[in-house]
Parts: structure tokens; C-alpha cells; sequence
């Protein structure tokens, strides 16, 4: 490719936090420029975005039909790919019509609102021969790849058990009822499915565990809880989950605990060896072999990169210059703008471009919050992950 890639978006108008993520993220490595966008369901804030990020007017859409129209209608100079940021109930109907317009898609998390449109809008990307990525972000930092390779060569040995946590407290208040923008579609069931917490945030933590070891989900006993009065899904959720090799594993989510801010992280126990990584120090891992002291691997180093070409594909400054947030974006973008990009050359993309989530992921993350849900509500508790 010796152009850039034209990304379009729908969604990230005005008060949209995830948005402005995404577009920053995709810029960051000069392979991507946003061209097009439906930015809004009210067509004057989806034409103030456009005029803030200097879009020409007649690729500034009232809603996304118009937009999958009028690019269409563009030829060779249509955008590239999509990114779909609106709250979750958009999600599936919106990458539904532009696959099967002929673009690829990039998507945020959870994929749909339910199992079975997951299951069909696999279908759909399958039928569609297109590029679809799921932004689960913190597979995108690079000492979560260096965890990953760590778990998967047999360094850790046969791996235990896993637990994996994901607790806010920005929804201790019913901060909802106050005209909170990101507060009120996430806990509308209208909006965000059938769990609030556990689906938000919780699949995070479920997609990091599954990422990392390589090992599937295969039951669920749960307990989801709702603290604030008048709140229409959960705000706390506690899991126990069976892997399929046998390994146990504990996870839990919240957003209720007061003084948490984003303290996503997980511990990964085996017979040799033990890791453990917290989003909030995203450069280090924490290495414990048995019967030897604690190591802290750091981001950006020789051994780093040696163990994990993966992890120093995604690290782009040196040691001691911290990565973060906004890289793990730009991390996913970048592998899958070069998918995307060797594709549209007849070429096949190698191992470590194509290491971005998928729609695979996205069925796994619907089939977790159903099982979650299910077995709360269940007076038997352990529940089956579904075949999938």
C-alpha cells in the first residue's frame, strides 16, 4: 500500500469518550486517516464533529445508511474501513449493513446485544470475506503479548488457576439519573444488553484470561448483584469459572467500589512459574518462578523482545518512556490496518499482524455474559458455556 488507509466512523459526536480513543489511536502511527463519518444520531452534532475534525461537508452524514450510500457512490475513494463506537445496541445492525456493503469493519466491545446476533453476525463476516476487528484494547499492550507468549510456550507450565479482576467505583452514585451521558446507556438495558458491569467491563477481564492462556471458559457459577436502588442491571459481579484443561479461576468486576479507578489485572498460576500484570502499571510483568526471587520485566528491553517478537512489534519507544492507554488502541489498529492493507495487495498478513481480536472473540464475550447472567439467576449456579 503507498497510501493510508481512509477509516470512517459512526458515532463519537459530541460527549462520546470512546470515540475521540479510537481516532487518536488510529492516527498515532500515520497509517490511518479518518475521512467520513455519521457521528451522531442528531445530524447538527454529527456536522459539528466533521467541522472539528475538518471533514469535508459532503462526507459528513446524518446516519450511517446515508454514510454506507454515499460512500459507496465514491468508487476507488471510498473509506477503507470502518469503526463503530455508539453504545452497544448499534452495534450489530450497524456492522451487519457495511459488511455486507463490502467494507471492513472495526468494532467496539461487546459486539451485540445478544449470543444470537453474535453467532449471526459471524456468519455475515465469514460470507463477507472482509476484515472484522473487536477492540478489546488491552490485548494491544505489549507486556500482555509478552504474558501471552510467556503462558502459551510452557514457560508457566500446566497452568492452574487464573483470576482476573476488573473494579471502578464510578457508578457508586446514581449518577444516571443526573443526565451523565456514559453513565445512562450503560446501565439501560435498551442500550447496553442484558448486564450492565459484567458486560462493560467484566468482558474484559474474561477476554484477558481466555487471550493470555490460550484456555477456554467452560462453566460458570456466578453472582451478580445491583447495590444502587432503581438501577436497572448489575453493578457488581462475581464469577467462579472451570477452564477446559481443568485449570480453576475466579473473576470478578465492579463498579460500585469507591476509590477503584481502572484496576484491571490478572494472575496467571502454574506449575513452574506464576505472571502477573495490572493495567494501572502497564509496563511491567511480574515473573515468579518457583523456588527463585520475583522478577519485574520491563517494557521496551532486549529480553523483553526475544521471548516475544509480538511484544516488541507493539512497543514503540524505549525502556524507561512509559506506553499505555492510548498505544493498546493504536497496537489493534495497527495490526489490523496492515491485515487490511496486505489483503488489498494480494498478500497473506503474517501471524503477528493478523494478533488483533476477532469476531471469535466477540461470540465468546456474548456467550460469557449470557452464561454470567443465566447462572445468576440459576438456583443451580454452575452453568455450561455454550458450544460454540
Amino acid at each position: 500500500m503507498k497510501r493510508k488507509l481512509r477509516m470512517g466512523m459512526v458515532g463519537g459526536g459530541p460527549g462520546a469518550f470512546i470515540g475521540e480513543v479510537h481516532r487518536k489511536a488510529a492516527r498515532l502511527d500515520g497509517r490511518i486517516e479518518i475521512v467520513a463519518g455519521a457521528f451522531d444520531i442528531d445530524p447538527v452534532k454529527s456536522r459539528q464533529t466533521g467541522n472539528e475534525l475538518c471533514l469535508s461537508p459532503s462526507r459528513v452524514y446524518g446516519n450511517y445508511k446515508d454514510m454506507i450510500n454515499g460512500e459507496l457512490a465514491l468508487g476507488s475513494e471510498k473509506i477503507d474501513f470502518v469503526s463503530v463506537t455508539t453504545p452497544n445496541n448499534w452495534h450489530f445492525p450497524i456492522a451487519k449493513d457495511f459488511l455486507e456493503a463490502g467494507f471492513n469493519v472495526m468494532c467496539e466491545k461487546p459486539m451485540t446485544m445478544t449470543l444470537d446476533e453474535a453467532l449471526e453476525l459471524r456468519k455475515i463476516v465469514e460470507k463477507s470475506g472482509k476484515v472484522f476487528g473487536l477492540m478489546h484494547n488491552y490485548t494491544g499492550y505489549p507486556m500482555v503479548k509478552l504474558a501471552r507468549d510467556l503462558a502459551r510456550s510452557g514457560d508457566l507450565g500446566e497452568i492452574y488457576k487464573i483470576v482476573a479482576q476488573y473494579p471502578q467505583g464510578w457508578l457508586v452514585k446514581p449518577i444516571e439519573r443526573e443526565g451523565q451521558q456514559q453513565a445512562a446507556w450503560r446501565t439501560d438495558p435498551k442500550q447496553s444488553g442484558a448486564a450492565g458491569c459484567i458486560g462493560d467491563i467484566g468482558t474484559h477481564a474474561e477476554n484477558l484470561a481466555e487471550y493470555i492462556t490460550g484456555l477456554k471458559i467452560s462453566e460458570i457459577c456466578a453472582d451478580l448483584s445491583t447495590f444502587i436502588k432503581g438501577r436497572a442491571l448489575d453493578d457488581d459481579g462475581n464469577c467462579l469459572l472451570r477452564f477446559e484443561n481443568g485449570a480453576k479461576g475466579v473473576l470478578h468486576a465492579s463498579q460500585i467500589s469507591i476509590g477503584e479507578e481502572n484496576n484491571l489485572a490478572i494472575w496467571v498460576y502454574g506449575s513452574k512459574m506464576s505472571i502477573e500484570w495490572h493495567q494501572e502499571e502497564p509496563n511491567h510483568l511480574l515473573v515468579k518462578p518457583f523456588g527463585l526471587p520475583a522478577q519485574i520485566w520491563k517494557r521496551g528491553n532486549d529480553y523483553v523482545s526475544k521471548k516475544s517478537p509480538a511484544a516488541a512489534r507493539c512497543t514503540r519507544i524505549p525502556c524507561g518512556h512509559p506506553e499505555a492507554f492510548l498505544e493498546a488502541f493504536a497496537n489493534n489498529y495497527m495490526n489490523f490496518a496492515d491485515t487490511i492493507s496486505k489483503l488489498m495487495d494480494g498478500a497473506s498478513p503474517s501471524e503477528i499482524e493478523n494478533d488483533f481480536p476477532k469476531v471469535s472473540d466477540g461470540v465468546r464475550g456474548m456467550a460469557f455474559i449470557e452464561t454470567v447472567v443465566k447462572s445468576s439467576k440459576s438456583s443451580e449456579k454452575w452453568v455450561k458455556f455454550p458450544a460454540l
